[in-house]
């Protein structure tokens, strides 16, 4: 006679009460975000990205990237984020919309907190990018969307036929000072050196734009205008004088503030509030991991913020399976 046995449960179930939703949340959808979740979903961990505004980051704003490798006529930077999202998407890449205000590291898990809703995981990576630099002086605020902005993508075509000044010498301030040329009539670049900083290739281009003026070693002292920008007042660091230079808008380019404000006090940073990290992208805190413009480095592209989303995504795996059962 054949006794039939009982299949025994598995003990899996008893671990299901215990299993978080999450094992990874990922805080930014721009390049490097993107680049840990596509990682991430492709290793099977159950992920989900946060994103407060649009996939892509800041990336999507730029008008034209010519450095990432595979792409010889280059592209813009809307096209590379859509296929970067596109991709992610393909694998059931779950996305929340919205603003995560902090991260808290518990025996356990990690808390984020979205919009006044706690969500868990056993590591998050913190991805959230930068934003522009402000100058600090009188009339940026004020003038803000009226004159003064730090998108030429976005505000480029308001400017048809005028006069704007471009502040800064990097790539990023040279390149949209170009794409700006389509648009304006002049463009003024305001740099407090007497040499630009950007790639020898984008600064020759500019050098020989003939839309495009310099005001070498100044600075801008102020912003003024009725209803809109009108007038600018420059410094010259050499002399000391100042010059009162008419212009209709104003674009800023003179680097990044990291958005790292939601892991205060929970890993370490730089002077400047960039988090540091390990070549692994590990944190000074177990399971917390920085990847993109947040992350203290030398250089900030899109290639390297991808490079940093890969291999963030890698050590969170590891770190996932190694902590499976504690």
């Amino acid at each position: 006679m054949i006794t039939q046995v009982k299949a025994q449960p598995k003990l899996k179930v008893l671990a299901e009460k215990k299993r978080l939703p999450y094992e990874l949340i990922i805080i930014g959808g721009g390049p490097a975000g993107m680049a840990a979740a596509l990682y991430a979903a492709r290793a099977r961990l159950r992920v989900l990205l946060i994103e407060k505004m649009i996939l892509g980051g800041q990336a999507s704003t730029t008008f034209f990237i010519e450095n990432y490798p595979g792409f010889p006529e280059g592209i813009t930077g809307m096209e590379l984020s859509e296929r970067m999202s596109e991709q992610v998407r393909k694998l059931g890449l779950e996305i929340l919309w919205g603003g995560a205000v902090s991260v808290k590291n518990k025996k356990d898990h990690k808390e984020v907190t979205v919009d006044g809703k706690i969500l868990t995981a056993k590591a998050v990576i913190i991805a959230s990018g930068s934003e522009p630099a402000k100058l600090g002086v009188p009339g940026e605020k004020e003038f803000r969307g009226r004159g003064v902005s730090y998108c030429a993508t976005c505000d480029g075509p308001f400017y048809k036929d005028k006069n704007i000044l471009m502040v800064g010498g990097g790539n990023s301030a040279i390149e949209e000072a170009l794409f700006l040329t389509r648009y304006a009539s002049k463009i003024s670049i305001v740099h407090r050196r007497d040499e630009l900083r950007a790639d020898k290739i984008i600064a020759e281009r500019a050098m020989t734009n003939p839309k495009i003026y310099f005001f070498w070693h100044s600075v801008v002292e102020s912003i003024t205008g009725k209803e809109k920008v009108e007038e600018v007042v420059l410094k010259d660091l050499q002399s000391n004088n100042k010059l009162k230079v008419p212009a209709d808008g104003v674009f800023i380019y003179t680097g990044i503030t990291p958005n790292s404000g939601l892991a205060k006090d929970l890993v370490k940073m730089d002077k400047d509030g960039f988090i540091q990290t390990d070549q692994n992208m590990k944190t000074s805190t177990e399971g917390i991991f920085a990847a993109g413009d947040v992350r203290a480095k030398s250089l900030r592209q899109v290639a390297t913020a991808v490079a940093d989303g890969a291999i963030a995504a890698e050590a969170a795996r590891k770190y996932i399976e190694e902590n499976a059962h504690h």
